[in-house]
């Protein structure tokens, strides 16, 4: 097995080695591309999209830079962005860049205290606020962030406040085409920015203790576009649905700039919920997403499958088997046969067709990171003809440093690194990562840095892995995961909450024993375990507390997923199962912005009943 892995430098796709460069460089170079060329779309209230060029987006982008300018935003000010994903929030942060200043991205679902501190950490100077929502929030935190002198709310806005200068959108624009004197030189200024210049702070999703600020610089930013530019086949034709929070780096850089410089077009999704209605409208080619988006559209078959007869229960089985033959044979090279390949025609027609109807139906591949993906579902897809390329990279890393390859797809793997990394697996298994888009280090905290960049330049990426022989990579858990039981085994949870989570009956699942005898796993279930364990009874969000006792919950859950605890080792298999109907989620801090779960903070929620759990089965092994 490899513990090393490299490829060549970053080079353009004619070739040519890329040199260090700017964001700005970026934007320069795809708003060149084609003045007249569809470059955003915009879902308008009628239920229309509104098309943008190149042309109008640059002029727009333009205008909004020279009103931060008539502001007096000054090069290296920190401009901040609190808003739900968006066309305008693309214009903003281009905008911003251009100004010389650096963005704070602030995810849109944090609380006013978390909002606190990192614009008190970061001294932004001006908020982007999305709308009356997230300006309220700002406001109430006013007086805790007196370095707040403006916010500029997407929506035209009446509200006034001493001391806070308040726009919308539209008259910080307003004020950029009034402002003929920086008009002549706005270009020239903005192309002074050096690679080596801050660029970006996006703070960590804080797992564990305060986020912390990572620096990315335009040097960062550049090679990262460029680098995935390297492995991905898009361009001008292509169309992508924007939809995960850009204020994170994986959609920021592969939603974002990348697609910017490539001249994909860009429509936006109106919120997550109506991703699968605006997937239809949009009809993109190429998307980014996470697991749980390919879960939601497979559990969404699965359940129209279940509440069918037996003939469609069989037959899902029977286009499933043809399915995985098929995508077996296509990746080893190998040509169906006749039966296979009929067999193959009649399951498309019965299942994978509509699964690719539900994507727009031109969906040429999609691009999944921020949180491991399940083999199984992405052999699903691809039986379907949706090829889902996993990916993976750290907001640290810009965020990208591995991705599978069109060509070369490998279910369980994050692909081989990306041209100009280098992955090196260290002793204990953590994955070392080195490149020209590991951070600067984190703001304020050189000894965190020290702590995550060694001497050597390689950034220590606190998950555990390996190599196979051609390169790839693939993750285990994350190192701080990893459950030392009380008899010194090791136990990742992460690939065994994965397997559990594929039941109907399990909504999330979480796996806890730390220096415990054993592992124990909290299950908060699907409402189909709740009508198959109470049939007559409809149970809502609300009283799903009321059941969450119930034996008969009890006994549903741990009766389907007792083959897939009988498949794992003797010293990995969780004796216990505890249910719990609160959903994990950021709104009750069980869950990052990012969607990780807080291991610490649910264990923290339910240390009674755990405790009670332990309890009782360390009562039981004595009484035997």
């Amino acid at each position: 097995m490899r513990t090393e892995a490299h490829t060549d430098p970053v080079t353009s796709p004619s070739g040519r080695q890329l040199a260090s460069g700017t964001l700005v460089d970026v934007y320069f170079d795809g708003a060149e591309r084609s003045g007249h060329e569809l470059a955003m779309l915009n879902r308008r209230p009628q239920g229309t999209w509104r098309e943008y060029s190149r042309r109008e987006v640059t002029d727009r982008v333009r205008a909004i830079s020279l009103g931060l300018q008539a502001l007096g935003i000054e090069r290296g000010d920190r401009v901040a962005i609190l808003a739900h994903t968006s066309m305008e929030w693309a214009l903003a942060d281009w905008a911003s860049l251009l100004s010389g200043a650096v963005v704070v991205t602030v995810y849109p679902t944090l609380p006013p205290s978390q909002i606190e501190y990192i614009l008190s950490d970061s001294g932004a100077r001006l908020v982007f606020a999305g709308d009356s929502d997230q300006l309220a929030k700002l406001l109430e935190i006013r007086d805790e962030v007196p370095e707040v002198t403006a916010a500029i709310v997407f929506d035209p806005v009446a509200t006034r406040v001493e001391g806070l200068e308040i726009l919308s959108l539209d008259d910080l624009a307003a004020k950029g085409d009034a402002a003929v004197d920086l008009a002549g030189s706005w270009e020239s200024r903005a192309r002074q920015t050096l690679p080596a210049d801050l660029a970006t702070l996006i703070y960590t999703s804080g797992t564990t203790g305060q986020p912390k600020g990572v620096m990315l610089s335009h040097a960062n930013l550049h090679a990262n576009t460029y680098q995935a530019m390297a492995c991905l086949p898009i361009g001008p034709a292509d169309r992508v649905l924007s939809w995960l929070p850009l204020s994170h780096a994986f959609e920021r850089t592969a939603g974002h700039f990348l697609m910017w410089a490539a001249g994909v077009q860009i429509g936006y999704t109106e919120g997550v919920d109506l991703v699968a209605r605006d997937m239809t409208e949009v009809q993109p080619t190429i998307m980014t997403g996470v697991p749980r988006l390919f879960e939601k559209f497979y559990d969404a078959v699965v359940e129209a499958v279940e509440e069918g007869g037996a003939g469609k229960k069989a037959g899902f089985r029977l286009a499933k088997w043809f399915g995985d033959l098929h995508s077996t044979h296509r990746l080893a090279g190998r040509k169906p046969g006749p039966v296979l390949r009929a067999g193959y025609r009649l399951s498309d027609k019965i299942v994978f067709s509509k699964l690719r109807e539900r994507t727009g139906g031109r969906i040429r591949f999609f691009v999944s990171g921020a949180a491991p993906l399940s083999a199984e579902i992405a052999r699903f897809f691809y039986s379907g003809g949706l090829t889902i390329l996993e990916g993976y990279g750290l907001t640290e890393t810009s965020p990208v440093t591995n991705v599978n390859l069109p060509g070369d797809v490998r279910f369980g793997t994050v692909g081989p690194p990306i041209p100009g990394t280098e992955i090196r697996i260290a002793d204990d298994g953590e994955i070392l990562m080195r490149g020209p888009q590991i951070m600067l280090g984190y703001y304020g905290n050189p000894e965190a840095t020290r702590q995550t960049i060694d001497p050597d330049g390689w950034f220590h990426s606190g998950d555990i892995g390996h190599l196979d022989d051609d390169g790839y990579l693939t993750i285990t858990d994350r190192k701080k995961n990893i459950i030392v039981t009380a008899a010194g085994k090791n136990i990742a949870p992460q690939p065994i909450e994965e397997r559990l989570a594929r039941s109907p009956f399990v909504d999330q699942v979480v796996m806890l024993g730390d220096k415990k005898k054993f592992p124990i796993i909290l299950v908060v279930p699907s409402f189909q375990a709740f009508r198959v364990a109470l049939p007559g009874k409809v149970v809502t969000e609300e009283d799903r507390l009321r059941f969450q006792d119930h034996p008969s919950l009890l006994r549903v859950v741990e009766s389907d997923i007792a083959p897939q605890i009988a498949a794992l080792a003797r010293y990995e298999r969780p004796k216990r199962v505890l249910i719990v109907a609160d959903t994990f989620s950021v709104a009750n801090g069980l869950l990052t912005p990012t969607l990780k779960i807080k291991r610490r903070e649910i264990a923290q929620r339910y240390a009674d009943r755990i405790e009670s759990l332990y309890a009782e089965a360390e009562a039981e092994h004595v009484s035997e």
